[in-house]
């Protein structure tokens, strides 16, 4: 059964990350200066998909608690991208509900569907797509669709990390993202045939800025 390629970019370093936030957990301030180098990126993006201008000012808030409460994560590095993408996910909310914004219901839960994986003209269509561009168009996805793709394809988490950080099924998540991604081929006109590329092509659109 088909599933969403990791972004190589995202997990190439956790290992890099998993032994700097051991560090910053001993007080090491310049292994917390490492860890934020490598999450804030991807952090900032997915915050951009759900808040578009205030996501800098949300990713400061999430960070102060990311910082306070340190001590308490235990896990490595694919897991220090989960649990501060779920600290950011409910700053932002936490943003929306100050301004009085209802976030949009996140569909329901559907069979699992295969997600596309092959090299196609999706690729190229999509990387010609500005990140900011990119992430304007996620934006304008149901809310549970957004999410999703925000958080398998630009915080770089796997199907099980990104279900924990919204609190749904893996399942769930998977048609969430395979629907966000066909939605966004539509609305760059491209026809089903060349489906099975998007992810790959979404990835390199959404992700420049990790």
């Amino acid at each position: 059964m088909g599933q969403v390629r990791q972004p190589r970019r995202a997990h190439a370093r956790d290992g890099e990350l998993g032994a700097a936030v051991e560090r910053a957990q001993d007080g090491d301030e310049t292994a917390f200066a490492v860890a934020y180098r490598i999450v804030q990126p991807g952090l900032l993006g997915y915050l951009r998909g759900i808040v578009g201008d205030d996501a800098e000012d949300v990713a400061s808030d999430a960070w102060l608690e990311i910082a306070r409460d340190l001590g308490r994560f235990k896990g490595d590095g694919a897991g220090f991208r989960g649990w501060t993408a779920t600290i950011a996910r409910h700053r932002a909310l936490d943003h929306l509900r100050r301004q009085r914004v209802r976030p949009r219901a996140g569909g329901t839960e559907q069979d699992l569907l295969d997600l596309p994986g092959a090299h196609s003209t999706h690729d190229q269509a999509l990387e010609s797509l500005s990140t900011e561009r990119a992430l304007e168009m996620v934006r304008g996805l149901p809310r549970d669709q957004a999410e999703a793709v925000l958080l398998r394809v630009v915080v770089g988490l796997d199907g099980p990390a990104a279900a924990r950080v919204l609190g749904k099924r893996p399942g769930a998540v998977r048609t969430a993202a395979h629907r966000g991604l066909k939605r966004l081929a539509r609305q760059l006109g491209i026809g089903d045939e060349a489906e099975e590329g998007v992810t790959q092509g979404a990835h390199r659109a959404l992700g420049k800025s990790t």
